[in-house]
């Protein structure tokens, strides 16, 4: 397939979180995909390193969930949700609260990770004051946590390109310090063994602040979209005890590590905790179809459901808040997950993953490798007069070779979709190898 673009026609998109100007000076665009593969509009196949944004854990074009899109859109196209419904968006939430880790019995729907994070924040602070606490407003975060771009994930993300450009943003929010330590944990195996202790800084919050204050401690349990930073052992089970000591909800947002990317259902499953929210998009619809959805333990639910019976109970939700062609998309989703055992297949594939990812020590200007599940991270030392120019240039030049990475600042991130083989690993592994030995 050979697609021809004219320069002017790159002129009406403006780009999300992309250089335009250098991007439609010399274009990456796709035409095509299927499984583990892109197609380009020059015709090359550049494999999928990174799920396309973290998002297409089951591969490309599967039939089952393209089937289902295509089925319910010649039955029911658009059905809203406010105050009447129809039957996917139920038999949507009971096959995810099914998936969801103990106590999860509630799914409210959204369409993408922002809009979840904007949700559980909402639900946090409304949560307290139905229980009569008022005064617990305010938010915590952590450095280098990204939580969407809406203004209230924005305020308790801490990315600062994310943020500098927006103003004051979200009053009544602080940040904990991040877990990212390469002095103590550079090329560490899975979760590092330094900065367990870095969970006390919640402690410190809690005596600045007071704990009658605070709604919400919000966390991703692998701060994927800062550059794969991991936590250390025993971080979030600290974390989550001072939480509960304080009666702060703990959300987990796991719109990249649901949905099998660990090697389990969900992240707070692989590292035993258990929070009281957690979010989630992405992999809910293998990235056919935008959806989002927030998982609520049910003391917490519970909690809005003591008003009279004709009045609404929480006054929050999107026009497309379970759409019926997003609920068929994550239907299938699932439907293919279960039957070829995605959710447990970084598990099978992490030992290897591992090995090859760790195989890249020693090669110019790296300074720390990092991996756990289905997730691997570079980090390059950063040319001063030029930073995020060194993983830049890597990830254009590992397009021109075939395969597709995400850079972030100095760091490249990998996490192929789940269906990949060892070796299409190998694969990946040895176009990425001679990239980085190329010494750009």
């Amino acid at each position: 397939m050979n697609v021809q673009i004219k320069p002017n026609d790159l002129a009406a998109f403006w780009m999300p979180f992309t250089a335009n100007k250098q991007f439609k000076a010399n274009p990456r665009l796709f035409v095509g995909a299927k499984d583990m593969h892109y197609i380009t509009n020059d015709g090359r196949r550049v494999l999928d390193g990174t799920s396309g944004l973290w998002c297409v854990n089951a591969g490309h074009c599967r039939p089952k969930i393209a089937e289902a899109i295509k089925a319910q859109v010649d039955t029911l196209d658009f059905a809203g949700t406010f105050q009447m419904g129809h039957t996917r968006a139920f038999e949507a939430a009971t096959r995810l609260v099914d998936l969801a880790p103990e106590g999860f019995n509630q799914v409210f729907f959204t369409n993408s990770g922002s809009e979840s994070v904007e949700t559980a924040l909402k639900m946090a602070i409304a949560y307290h004051r139905a229980k009569g606490n008022a005064s617990k407003v305010r938010l915590i975060g952590r450095e280098r946590g990204y939580h969407g771009v809406n203004f209230g994930g924005m305020s308790v993300g801490g990315i600062g390109p994310n943020r500098k450009m927006f103003g004051a943003l979200v009053a009544g929010v602080d940040h904990m310090r991040n877990t990212h330590d390469i002095a103590r944990n550079a090329f560490s195996r899975g979760e590092p063994e330094h900065g367990a202790e870095l969970a006390d800084d919640l402690e410190r919050l809690v005596a600045l602040h007071d704990a009658s204050t605070i709604a919400a401690v919000i966390v991703e349990p692998v701060a994927c979209s800062a550059g794969v930073l991991i936590p250390p052992k025993g971080y979030l089970k600290r974390l989550e005890a001072i939480a509960r000591k304080h009666d702060i909800l703990l959300i987990a947002d796991e719109v990249i590590t649901g949905f099998g990317r660990l090697g389990t259902s969900f992240g707070s499953d692989y590292f035993g905790i258990s929070p009281d929210i957690i979010t989630t998009a992405k992999g809910v619809t293998n990235g056919t179809v935008p959806m989002g959805a927030v998982f609520v333990k049910s003391h917490v639910h519970d909690a809005f459901m003591n008003g009279p019976d004709w009045m609404i109970d929480f006054f929050h939700g999107y026009t497309y808040s379970g759409h019926p062609v997003a609920c068929a998309a994550a239907i299938g989703t699932l439907d293919t997950y279960a039957e070829e055992g995605l959710l447990t297949r970084a598990a099978e594939l992490a030992p290897y993953w591992e090995e090859r990812v760790h195989a890249l020590k020693g090669l110019p200007h790296i300074i720390d490798i990092r991996n756990i599940g289905l997730i691997g991270a570079v980090e390059f030392n950063p040319d001063p007069a030029q930073p995020g120019k060194r993983a830049y240039e890597r990830f254009v030049k590992a397009f021109e070779a075939g395969l597709l990475v995400r850079q972030t600042g100095d760091i490249i991130a990998l996490s192929p979709p789940l269906v990949i083989s060892k070796s299409e690993i190998d694969q990946l592994f040895d176009i990425f190898t001679k990239v980085l030995k190329a010494d750009y």
